[in-house]
């Protein structure tokens, strides 16, 4: 339980985040109220790469991604850091092939690409699983996250402690506005990196360096925990092969194809910058190993050497640590009063970010891409009450997910197991639309309903019958015969009903890989190829060293 000092400065620092909120949202709208969307686009269009590189990390890190990486360093070691620096090869990806592509395309948003490429079924289909997607991945799993928080911390009813947060939530989002929410958001994810390498070094000098950890877990049998590269057979269900084949069809979907990511690189000043700006975020993505994964590991050796005192955590239904509450644990046990208030504020401050602005998304796609295509002259007010309407639905529902998303022993395998049946469909049809010629606005279609129908009676027959064929497939390895599926179904779609480009379509997709790295570079280090080999070279390094 938390000390009064801790509880006030919590408090202070959740009042001073909403008075900021305020301060921002208002002033924002007496700014931008005779010229909002020239202000919107003008602002869109002049981010720097070190804007981007920032704003595509603090949107890839959230409350969940804290709690459940710590959680699965003390399960499985640093395994899950996968995750972070396979995330490089997709970032890679999208400077070097997608960047210049969706920049030459002239797209303001994904769905919109879709429509050009393909056609219009395809952009609808895209902006439902968009909807759905925030309402399971941002809002149901932020909420879980949230409730562990809150348990650990006040020993409060999980339910309990999402009703609270969904209260905040909504009072944050009316009084802050989308405004408050970036703004806010920035100074959440400076305190939650402070506070992450805070807890780095906090357990790292608990436990007395890295060899006394080896040592443990040595003694243990458990040195495989160092390891990010297991062996087929291991009992993760995450071997190295599963790892390189299964990640590409997440990542590409999450980092080069999903609009909340990509539209930090659209506002970028120019296409140097937009290639660059993802670059600096993959080396960004080396960090989380270190300071988010590890300290778990830390929590782990620290626990059985008696220096973390996990009794509190309780077990699971198979008799094991219920290790969803170890990140707010280690918080309280290794950090001093008054710095333990600002982190867990911070934690739920941040959290509130997320499903405000989940919400918000959510809001914009339902009155703009479904209410306002069928209702073209509907007025301001009927698409802001839209809006209301489908984020009050989508909060609703995202409670009703809950219990069935607690069932997950760990929130980070919940999460991706997810991800790993939605993204295939995806990554399917924008990879071939960019890079292939013949991939055809009806197969595009098909591909997408019959690749998404496929992963919802993949992932149901899965939970259903656990011990079936289907039950017993990891979660990545899924994901790639998923996707190998997809791209079956669309190019024999696409030859029962040949592509007919349009004028627009025809200009949609590159002639040849090389085609897309003819663009103009800056001199020396700055070069994206240059620095796309010296990530590539890098991540490659501490692969070999943690293999």
């Amino acid at each position: 339980m938390l000390k009064s000092l801790d509880l006030n400065i919590s408090i202070i620092y959740i009042l001073t985040i909403l008075a900021i909120g305020l301060w921002v949202g208002i002033r924002h709208r007496r700014k931008s109220k005779a010229n909002a969307a020239g202000e919107y686009f003008l602002a869109g269009k002049s981010l720097k790469w070190p804007a981007i590189g920032l704003a595509l990390f603090a949107t890839n890190i959230s409350t969940v991604h804290l709690v459940s990486l710590a959680q699965s360093g003390f399960d499985s070691g640093l395994l899950k850091g996968n995750f972070e620096w396979m995330a490089a090869f997709t970032l890679v990806l999208l400077a070097l092939f997608f960047v210049p592509f969706y920049i030459k395309s002239g797209i303001t948003t994904l769905p919109d690409f879709l429509e050009k490429r393909y056609d219009r079924s395809s952009r609808d289909w895209l902006t439902i699983i968009s909807v759905i997607s925030a309402v399971i991945i941002h809002i149901a799993f932020s909420m879980l996250a949230g409730g562990i928080v809150l348990k650990t911390l006040f020993g409060l009813n999980m339910y309990v402690s999402v009703i609270i947060i969904c209260i905040i939530t909504a009072i944050y989002t009316i009084v802050g506005g989308l405004k408050a929410v970036v703004v806010t958001e920035s100074i959440q994810t400076v305190v939650l990196l402070s506070g992450a390498i805070l807890i780095t070094y906090a357990a790292f000098n608990r436990m007395g360096g890295w060899q006394p950890m080896v040592e443990v877990l040595k003694s243990h049998h458990e040195l495989n925990k160092l390891s990010m590269l297991r062996p087929r057979g291991d009992s993760s269900g995450l071997p190295w092969y599963a790892v390189f084949l299964g990640y590409p069809v997440l990542g590409i979907w999450y980092w080069c194809a999903d609009q909340t990511i990509v539209q930090r690189v659209l506002g970028a000043k120019d296409e140097n910058n937009a290639r660059i700006g993802p670059l600096f975020c993959g080396f960004i993505k080396i960090l989380p190993v270190f300071i988010f994964v590890l300290p778990g590991l830390f929590a782990y050796a620290l626990a059985k050497t008696g220096h973390l005192d996990i009794s509190g955590l309780g077990l699971d239904d198979k008799g094991q640590v219920n290790s969803k509450g170890i990140y707010t644990l280690m918080i309280t046990q290794l950090l001093p009063s008054g710095l333990i208030g600002v982190l867990v504020a911070a934690l739920l401050s941040g959290l509130m970010s997320q499903v405000s602005g989940a919400l918000n998304s959510i809001s914009t796609l339902v009155s703009y891409d479904m209410y306002k295509r069928y209702r073209p002259l509907a007025s301001d007010r009927q698409l802001v009450l839209t809006g209301r309407i489908s984020a009050g639905v989508a909060l609703v529902f995202s409670l009703g997910l809950l219990p069935l998303l607690n069932k997950y022993e760990s929130i980070f395998d919940g999460l991706n197991d997810i991800i790993a049946h939605i993204s295939p469909p995806i990554t399917c049809v924008f990879l071939l639309g960019v890079f292939w010629k013949g991939a055809s606005a009806m197969s595009a279609k098909l591909t997408l309903w019959f690749g998404s129908a496929l992963g919802v009676l993949v992932f149901v027959i899965g939970k259903l019958y656990p011990d079936s064929i289907i039950g017993q497939v990891p979660f990545m390895m899924m994901a790639f015969y998923l996707f190998s599926i997809c791209v079956a179904i669309q190019i024999f779609f696409s030859a029962l009903y040949p592509v007919q480009h349009t004028a627009e379509s025809s200009k949609l997709y590159w002639r040849s890989v090389w085609e897309p790295l003819q663009g103009v570079a800056w001199k020396g280090i700055g070069n994206y190829k240059t620095l796309s080999v010296l990530l590539l070279l890098i991540i490659g390094a501490l692969y070999y060293v943690f293999r």
